[in-house]
């Protein structure tokens, strides 16, 4: 079971439980599939975790999201289940996620990394984030877990609410 803990430190943690869970749901060298995720083993993070739907034909283009945390909304301005990250994001942030998924999807491997809010008017925020890769077959990514910590957000915190929506 996942812990929550409080701060911005504390990214960093939350992010290295979400990484020993996801690989303690590996086979050897297979990918663990989506079915293999138990929410309540993760209840505590669920606000900002993400599902992303992977289409490998054509891959540019190909990601849409399956699941959006609801402590994501004030981040997006709102619902982003449902939606392709080109509804999404506006470039230049929509060529980093793609570089980014393209990345995770191609190495059939985890990836972190620190995003600014610039995009959104909220220069002061970051989001540090982790994608882990999910394939139902064990093989081929289908599917993208991710992680956001929001860091300097407690304007933005002030207004979220808790929990997930599904498409």
């Amino acid at each position: 079971m996942l812990t929550k803990l409080d701060g911005p430190s504390a990214a960093t943690s939350a992010h290295q439980q979400l990484y020993a869970y996801w690989a303690s749901l590996r086979a050897g060298a297979q990918l663990p599939g989506r079915r293999r995720l138990n929410p309540a083993d993760m209840k505590l993070l669920l606000p900002t975790v993400s599902l992303i739907d992977v289409q490998q034909r054509p891959l540019r283009n190909g990601y849409r999201v399956r699941l959006a945390g609801t402590e994501l909304y004030p981040v997006y301005g709102g619902e982003i289940t449902g939606r392709s990250l080109d509804d999404v994001y506006a470039p230049p942030a929509l060529d980093y996620w793609r570089r980014e998924l393209d990345q995770v999807v191609r190495e059939r491997r985890p990836s972190v990394g620190c995003h600014s809010l610039d995009w959104r008017g909220l220069g002061a925020m970051n989001l540090l984030w982790i994608r882990l890769p999910l394939a139902s077959d064990g093989e081929n990514v289908d599917m993208i877990l991710g992680y956001d910590a929001i860091v300097g957000t407690s304007a933005l915190r002030a207004h979220a609410s808790s929990g997930v929506r599904a498409a």
